[in-house]
């Protein structure tokens, strides 16, 4: 529609828009005055009386990555049940089916959000720094990732984004200068000795060189791990940064190599490449058949040389059978360690009833878990330290 049109959006419909809009950008999507104007303009092309097409054309101008999708709609569900005067102005036209779910327990800094906005005027929200002191840091280390508000998620953000993981040496059999090395270098010793007519003066040594053992992280980024997902991409690229040789999939019903697009300097624009390059977000889980497309295609490239594999995953495999046993042990076989990152660990007495972790345990050589600031500390210790893989007995189920 043409803007000299003078048809604009005013009145209730317009201002509870505009709040939708601060109260996202709390919650943490990335919502410009641009995007407003466009919702506002959109406003003018639908029928603001259908609840399912305002929505979806809210939806398309305000979520941007897979993993704002979730957020969105607990968000669109609450505020405009909330807003006043709001439902008269829609009707009973269903929303979609991602929409129509209740909010779970993560929906708390969606909530926080609009206790926030309420005391915001204007169309900008100034970003303020979280100063914590030592005892609220002690409790961030310890909290569930997916039990914070979306201050603490940001906090825990910036934590995450200044961690470094040491270069965990591995030994090759190559050889370089080295003073304190045990090798005599015959040849630079000769060399050396010409400038003084023969005479050997100083010996020079050889080293073994030593090189930082490859890191493989399969991320699984089904509906089960969405709480997670987004801060192990950010931990990801912590690492990726620190370290040139890491390689990351990400897998739900297929699997998706994401290693280039988490190199981006700036980690937004990295999990905006990772976002926009992965097409199964949130959905199912097929372990066995993202492994089986991992060990046949990229095996034989990224896990050579002593590599290290972190898969991250609850385990909760839909098809768990045979062929989940016969691929993790493949796996297994073809690295050097592998560590199982499971979120379910967070709960104590966790037992494996699950028949696809049953089948998976008997193949890891650590099983850890990952689910706080914590926990992802205990991992860059146990990644820096050169431990000689251990076996781990299966917990039954009593």
């Amino acid at each position: 529609m043409p803007d000299d049109i003078e048809t604009p959006t005013t009145g209730l419909i317009a201002d509870n828009v505009i709040g939708f809009a601060r109260a996202l950008r709390v919650a943490g999507l990335p919502i410009g005055p641009g995007a407003v104007i466009d919702s506002l303009k959109a406003m003018r092309l639908i029928d603001i009386g259908n609840r399912a097409d305002l929505f979806t054309t809210l939806e398309s101008i305000f979520v941007k990555r897979h993993e704002h999708a979730l957020i969105f709609a607990q968000a669109f569900d609450l505020f405009f049940r909330r807003a006043e005067g709001i439902e008269s102005m829609l009707d009973s036209v269903p929303l979609p089916p991602e929409a129509q779910k209740p909010p779970p327990p993560a929906s708390r800094r969606v909530q926080e959000a609009f206790a926030q906005s309420r005391n915001i005027e204007g169309p900008e929200i100034e970003e303020k720094d979280v100063q914590l002191s030592v005892s609220d840091r002690e409790v961030l280390q310890r909290k569930d990732f997916a039990q914070m508000s979306a201050a603490e998620i940001a906090e825990v953000t910036r934590a995450i984004a200044k961690m470094k993981l040491p270069q965990a040496e591995l030994r090759t059999r190559r050889f370089k200068p080295d003073a304190r090395g045990q090798r005599l270098d015959l040849r630079r010793t000769l060399r050396g000795s010409l400038r003084t007519g023969g005479e050997i003066v100083k010996f020079h040594r050889l080293g073994l060189i030593d090189k930082p053992a490859p890191i493989v992280a399969l991320l699984d980024i089904s509906g089960s791990m969405t709480d997670y997902t987004r801060l192990f991409l950010q931990f990801l690229h912590a690492i990726t940064d620190a370290r040139k040789r890491v390689s990351v999939f990400l897998f739900g019903t297929r699997l998706t190599n994401v290693t280039r697009a988490l190199r981006a300097r700036d980690p937004d624009e990295a999990l905006a490449a990772c976002s926009s390059s992965v097409e199964d977000w949130a959905g199912g889980t097929r372990i066995a058949t993202s492994l089986h497309n991992f060990n046949n295609l990229w095996g034989r490239r990224v896990l050579g040389q002593g590599a290290i594999v972190l898969l991250i995953s609850d385990g909760l495999e839909r098809e768990a059978d045979s062929r989940l046993e016969f691929e993790m042990d493949r796996l297994h076989r073809s690295c050097r360690r592998l560590i199982w990152l499971n979120p379910l660990l967070r709960f104590e007495g966790f037992e494996a009833k699950a028949q696809g972790i049953k089948m998976m345990l008997p193949h890891v050589d650590e099983f850890r878990p990952v689910h706080n600031l914590k926990s992802m500390e205990a991992l860059i210790g146990a990644l820096t330290a050169d431990q000689p893989p251990r076996r781990i007995e299966t917990r039954s189920a009593a």
